[in-house]
């Protein structure tokens, strides 16, 4: 079969798609993926075939340090809402002769009306639950906010609150583009699949039987030789604390490091700066600035990670058998951290805008309990019975020879 892989976001919300993509390649389908330029590094490296997007959403990701969340919010919807008509145009190119669509991130609902105007299969597919459930609250609203008979209908006004940031500038796509009628309703018909691990969100009794948790989607495993100087802060002591944020930007990096400093208290620290802008911050000899490096090869050489809650490295620390310290920024993050603290691997989220080093320090000091250290341990090898990639090429397939088409109801 020959598959489109649509999605927007940044490497953490584009490196599973790719990792999808792989599997499928390797199970004999032809697959094509477009996203964002700065997010395609994975997809090179594995050869897989690619094409980017308009955009920026690295740039984008700098609204942090000037309005906050809220800000970084409202320039994601900005960003897709000018982008939504270019999106549109170049994905219906891509799709053509395509028996199916894979749709993702910010870009998903253009990938639903492509696949309808091309009259072919289309499935919703993300790391972050969207679907309704009465088990947990939507992942981008505080858990403590949302009494528990209000999950169902938390999930729902979120969804409903993204849809209609973008279904004015969606429509107009619909109707200038594909040719088609403008949809008035959320599409919800489609089937979903999540590159979710049940270890960290068990399957929802009540989702619909369109809508499964397929268990972590990684990338294989590369050949990777670390710098010498990584090799030998490894060999020189015991494993040491990773702390890295990801794409989070616009973090005041002479605070942060100063806290970091401070709370670590003279322990071992791999320190990757990612988009933080903190490349040049100095750092005491007890801790390592570091590249890029799989997380995969690296986490299970470490003691504990403290990042920031995204949902690729939420999943790949508890895989490594790690305990975790969370910081939450923005969006899904938080959700995260509760279900890591709720599994015991955590401590309670840190506010990142009264981060403190005593704080910071107690949280170090919890990861480092050996009843959590044991706790971690377990849930990693829990973790590593599952085949994530496996589930979704198997779902995938049974799901286009089923002939599912979205019907957009207008």
């Amino acid at each position: 079969m020959k598959l489109l892989i649509l999605t927007y976001g940044t490497e953490g919300d584009t490196r599973p798609l790719v990792a999808v993509g792989h599997a499928l390649r390797r199970s004999g389908h032809a697959v094509h993926l477009l996203g964002d330029a700065r997010a395609l590094g994975s997809a090179k490296e594995l050869g897989l075939a690619n094409s980017a997007l308009p955009g920026d959403v690295r740039q984008l990701f700098s609204e942090w340090s000037r309005h906050g969340p809220k800000g970084t919010a409202k320039a994601l919807v900005e960003l897709t809402n000018a982008n939504t008509r270019a999106w549109t145009v170049q994905t219906l190119a891509a799709a053509e002769g395509c028996d199916a669509i894979l749709t993702s991130g910010l870009a998903g609902f253009i990938g639903l009306s492509v696949a309808e105007r091309l009259s072919i299969p289309v499935i919703g597919s993300g790391m972050i639950p969207l679907t309704p459930s009465r088990e947990f609250p939507s992942p981008f609203l505080p858990a403590a906010l949302v009494p528990r008979w209000l999950n169902h209908a938390s999930l729902r006004a979120t969804n409903q609150l993204l849809w209609f940031a973008f279904r004015k500038t969606l429509n107009e796509a619909r109707q200038s583009v594909l040719r088609l009628p403008p949809r008035r309703d959320l599409p919800i018909e489609h089937p979903m699949l999540y590159g979710i691990s049940p270890t960290i969100l068990p399957q929802p009794g009540d989702w619909p039987a369109h809508a499964r948790l397929c268990g972590q989607w990684q990338t294989p495993v590369a050949d990777f030789t670390p710098p010498p100087e990584l090799t030998d802060f490894l060999d020189a002591g015991p494993p040491p604390v990773y702390v890295g944020f990801g794409s989070m930007a616009g973090i005041d990096g002479q605070h942060m490091a100063e806290t970091l400093v401070t709370a670590l208290a003279g322990r071992r620290a791999l320190f990757y700066p990612g988009w933080s802008g903190m490349d040049d911050v100095g750092l005491p000899d007890n801790i390592l600035r570091i590249g890029t490096t799989p997380h995969d090869w690296l986490l299970p050489r470490t003691s504990a990670v403290i990042h920031h809650g995204g949902s690729g490295t939420t999943h790949s620390a508890t895989r490594a058998g790690k305990p975790s310290v969370v910081i939450p920024f923005a969006g899904d993050q938080a959700f995260w951290a509760e279900r890591l603290n709720r599994l015991g691997v955590a401590p309670p989220a840190l506010d990142a805008a009264k981060l403190e080093a005593g704080l910071l320090g107690k949280a170090i000091g919890f990861v480092e309990g050996e009843g959590v250290q044991k706790r971690a341990a377990q849930l990693g090898e829990q973790m590593e019975k599952e085949d994530g990639l496996g589930t979704a090429v198997g779902e995938i397939e049974k799901l286009i020879k089923g002939s599912f088409c979205v019907a957009m109801r207008t």
